[in-house]
């Protein structure tokens, strides 16, 4: 009986080891904070201040995009610089918090960048006046597949450098 358990004792070890070795982050890895949709523990907007630059896309052009490189958002839902996404539509749309007073990189305005209060207390990127998110479904940077998306009772679009909304 025990040599018949043994490989089984084996197979489950292995599987141990291997889920051990996953991620459960999704895409980025690691454990996912609830208000970014990024790791928790590694990621520049969760650890610190978050930083802005401006990148070229294959679609839109130039955008601005965070510390990975991934396109940011403005929902026109939005009223002013308060946040109209919650809920569900954080889980698609992570806002952009910062630990501290966001940074500007290569290419962004740094007067256009500032910060809003989420009623979770937590501090939102804006930019041009606009709170910022990424798109779950932009799965490498460049990606712009949130662009003149509609979801959440409102338009999502990818801004400029100069704040405007991008064109689809």
């Amino acid at each position: 009986m025990t040599k018949r358990l043994a490989p089984l004792a084996a197979l489950v070890a292995a599987a141990l080891a291997v889920a051990g070795c996953g991620s459960s982050g999704g895409a980025y890895g690691g454990s996912s904070s609830a208000t970014t949709g990024k790791p928790a523990s590694t990621s520049p907007e969760a650890t610190g201040a978050a930083v802005i630059t401006v990148a070229t896309t294959p679609k839109l052009g130039k955008v601005i995009v965070d510390s990975k490189g991934f396109t940011l958002y403005d929902f026109n839902k939005d009223k002013g610089t308060t946040s109209s996404c919650y809920g569900g539509c954080t889980q698609v749309w992570p806002p952009l918090t910062s630990g501290g007073a966001p940074q500007v990189g290569e290419g962004a305005v740094a007067s256009k960048l500032g910060t809003t209060k989420r009623k979770d207390g937590t501090m939102q990127v804006t930019y041009a006046g606009h709170p910022l998110y990424t798109y779950v479904a932009d799965k490498k940077p460049g990606d712009t597949t949130g662009n003149d998306f509609s979801a959440f009772g409102g338009q999502w679009h990818a801004l400029l450098p100069s704040g405007e909304a991008a064109g689809g």
